[in-house]
């Protein structure tokens, strides 16, 4: 992010001029949206997933620098812990076999780079939250290298001005305070990207923002921390507080948090861009060069840094995106609701799942989103991160019904039709979303397998808490290595 980044200092001149900029960003990106061209003829998709690197002791493995340098592949990047990865997808189509591409992609990327780990004493875990991490695990000396995170820490922790306090209460309670983001490093998720015509971008977003709840009941894979049973999906939780910028007076003067679900369904991308520099001052107050208004006159693609950069630190769970690619510009739904793992064709099915519901739903002769109020799907999205499989959801016309009888139902044929129009081969379609469906009727995702693997451990084998999650990682890393689905692993 440049030399001002690697200082971490940032004057009032900096954040005034900044803040210009932005709105100056914002400005040009409206006369865009109103007669620009956008790539929008086929929708490409791509997908992000953070990794944990752990030692044979199924402790975290604070060694990403040097994996990374061994794994020498520009698909991988360091992540906010040295015990994290990151692992973004060539991005593609999904018509036809483009999922399979994605799994044969996926596992061969993740196999080499477990291999040249494994030359460090370490393996790569996907799951939400790695269940052996600990406080002394999660502290500021043990944020990755990298300039830019010791400066986004101290930022956020500057801006809050005290101490990160987290309390999550669940089937259990973890109650503590931190003084870095560090904890935040914990979280890591799968990100979905779609890209949508500016015209469409609402639809999108709404449904996305309505559906979120759903994919996180049926793909939780968090239930653990600090040796404490949380949450279903303890992450949702876990990120929203481990980045809260607000003492409890901002707090209690309704300043808008910035792990944000919103507030509001949306008429036009432009929507989310305007709410971000109306309600969010800047944390990285970082300028480029570059006049967008003089790039737009003369006929070019403004990058709009400063907006983007500032979009980045706003950490809504369903994200607008503008990006260029090959000199078009383009825009983005970011969905970001979903822990990683169990395997990559869990992770495929999510994404099967969230495509092709998502486009029925934007597709729908009468929108989602004009029969379910926001407040509603907000509801459903944390209920949802508490109970998992358990949920009970609210939904139009139905009222409140248990997930899995709303995705087996209702919702598994929308997300059919949605993939059907994306030309998703029927073979893909029915063996992705076959994978969701018996999610539902076993009742069991990776946050159930992996709460039933710790009972069963501390109940049948009298192990204390810490043994029982060390033995159930060893056997989630060993079963995640086959493949196959979570509902299908063995519990004892």
């Amino acid at each position: 992010m440049g030399r001002d980044v690697e200082q971490g200092a940032f004057s009032r001149e900096d954040r005034v001029r900044y803040r210009q900029k932005v709105r100056r960003c914002l400005d040009v990106f409206a006369l865009m949206l109103d007669d620009f061209g956008f790539d929008a003829d086929r929708p490409m998709t791509g997908l992000e997933i953070e990794l944990n690197l752990m030692d044979p002791a199924a402790e975290p493995a604070m060694r990403n620098e040097q994996i990374l340098a061994d794994i020498a592949d520009p698909l991988f990047q360091t992540e906010l812990g040295q015990f994290n990865l990151e692992l973004n997808a060539k991005p593609r189509l999904i018509e036809g076999g483009g999922f399979a591409d994605y799994e044969q992609d996926l596992r061969s990327s993740l196999s080499r780079a477990d291999e040249r780990a494994a030359r460090s004493e370490a393996r790569i875990v996907l799951v939400g939250i790695l269940p052996t991490l600990t406080e002394r695990h999660l502290v500021v000396d043990n944020l990755s290298t990298a300039a830019r995170y010791r400066v986004l820490n101290d930022q956020i922790v500057g801006a809050r001005g005290e101490d990160i306090e987290l309390d999550i209460r669940g089937v259990e309670r973890l109650q503590t305070h931190t003084d870095s983001i560090a904890p935040e490093a914990a979280c890591t998720s799968l990100q979905f990207h779609l890209q949508v015509a500016p015209d469409s971008f609402a639809d999108y977003w709404n449904a996305s923002q309505a559906i979120a709840g759903v994919q996180v009941a049926v793909g939780a894979n968090s239930p653990f921390l600090y040796g404490r049973q949380l949450w279903a999906e303890t992450r949702i939780a876990l990120f929203e507080q481990a980045t809260d910028t607000r003492p409890d007076e901002l707090k209690a003067q309704g300043v808008r948090p910035r792990v944000w679900f919103g507030e509001r369904w949306i008429t036009s991308i432009f929507d989310l861009f305007e709410e971000n520099v109306r309600y969010f001052p800047p944390l990285l107050p970082i300028c480029e060069d570059e006049d967008p208004v003089e790039v737009l006159h003369a006929g070019g693609v403004p990058e709009l840094a400063e907006l983007r950069l500032h979009n980045g630190t706003v950490y809504r769970w369903n994200r607008p995106v503008y990006d260029i690619m090959n000199g078009r510009p383009h825009l983005r739904v970011e969905n970001r609701v979903l822990p990683a793992g169990p395997t990559v064709v869990d992770m495929l099915a999510n994404a099967a799942f969230y495509f092709g519901l998502a486009r029925g739903l934007a597709e729908a002769d009468r929108p989602i989103w004009s029969q379910l109020t926001f407040s509603s799907a907000e509801e459903n999205f944390h209920t949802a991160a508490r109970r998992g499989m358990d949920a009970v959801l609210h939904w139009p016309r139905l009222g409140d019904v248990p997930v899995t009888k709303l995705v087996l139902d209702t919702l598994l044929p929308t997300a059919a039709v949605g993939l059907d129009r994306f030309g998703v081969a029927p073979a893909e379609r029915d063996r992705l979303l076959g994978i969701i469906e018996q999610r539902c009727r076993t009742g069991r995702n990776g946050a159930v397998w992996q709460t039933e693997a710790v009972w069963a451990a501390e109940r049948h084998r009298g192990m204390d808490r810490g043994a029982a999650l060390h033995d159930m990682v060893q056997r989630y890393v060993a079963l995640q290595r086959s493949n196959e689905p979570v509902h299908t692993w063995p519990v004892d």
